[in-house]
């Protein structure tokens, strides 16, 4: 499937299970956005503090599966004896409770993000979760590669979407390209990704008939290294009022 039409296709998810308004399904195609700093040309106010709904995968999310419980991915034979060894009790002693935090998997970790910008060139997430803060570089300005982090080095772009051929721009997506991750988990109970991973995301805003809005985040990990093939997610988030309910808490190995 086509990047634009994987993206079509869980935004129509999201208009079924949220009850949004479907009017973004009609902005494609797309183009890179307008030259400028990139928080002047944003076409999508992604600032401020969002809580993560679960809508699926509530039993994965929500709790820490048993070991050996990794349905419905695509692991191949060394990324189940990785996630088959998996010793919580190890990574706490070895000071990598972080594992299950990374950038590949923290979006779906559930809690809050606060989204702000940090300069003209740089949106940051911050979790609760994990107390984990992620910096997306517009403009091809990220940060020096060095030793791979728990979130990566990002890359960041905006993608509009236009009424029509010919027809100016109306909304956009956020496009994300995270590499330099270190080894972590995709799920809490030992399922691996590698330092070799890439990352793609797609953010994009709906709005809801009464008025709130959802930040729905597509993400695609491709790591030939653990999986036969790439492994595609949506998770969703609505947009809070005010800044109540923020808890950072520490990451957990289990």
């Amino acid at each position: 499937m086509k990047t634009m039409q994987l993206i079509r296709a869980v935004l129509a998810s999201a208009v079924v299970s949220l009850g949004v308004n479907g009017q973004a399904l009609a902005q494609f195609p797309g183009g890179p956005a307008e030259q400028g700093p990139a928080r002047d040309v944003a076409p999508i106010d992604l600032t401020g503090q969002w809580v993560s709904i679960v809508t699926e995968d509530w039993r994965f999310r929500m709790v820490t599966p048993p070991r050996n419980d990794y349905p419905g991915l695509p692991l191949n034979q060394a990324a189940r004896a990785v996630a088959d060894a998996w010793d919580p009790e190890r990574d706490a002693a070895e000071g990598d409770e972080c594992k299950s935090y990374g950038a590949a998997a923290i979006m779906r970790v559930p809690g809050r993000l606060r989204i702000l910008w940090a300069g003209d060139s740089t949106l940051e997430i911050e979790t609760d979760a994990g107390r984990q803060t992620r910096r997306l570089h517009f403009n091809g300005a990220p940060e020096p590669v060095g030793e791979p982090t728990w979130q990566g080095v990002s890359e960041a772009e905006w993608v509009m979407h236009g009424t029509g051929r010919g027809q100016p721009a109306v909304n956009g997506t956020l496009k994300v390209e995270t590499t330099g991750m270190r080894a972590g988990y995709l799920r809490k109970n030992g399922v691996p990704y590698s330092e070799n991973a890439r990352l793609t995301e797609y953010f994009e805003l709906l709005t809801h008939p009464d008025g709130t809005e959802w930040l729905v985040a597509l993400s695609i990990l491709d790591d030939p290294e653990y999986f036969t093939t790439r492994v595609i997610t949506s998770s969703n988030f609505r947009r809070q009022t005010d800044r109540s309910g923020w808890d950072p808490q520490p990451c957990r190995a289990q």
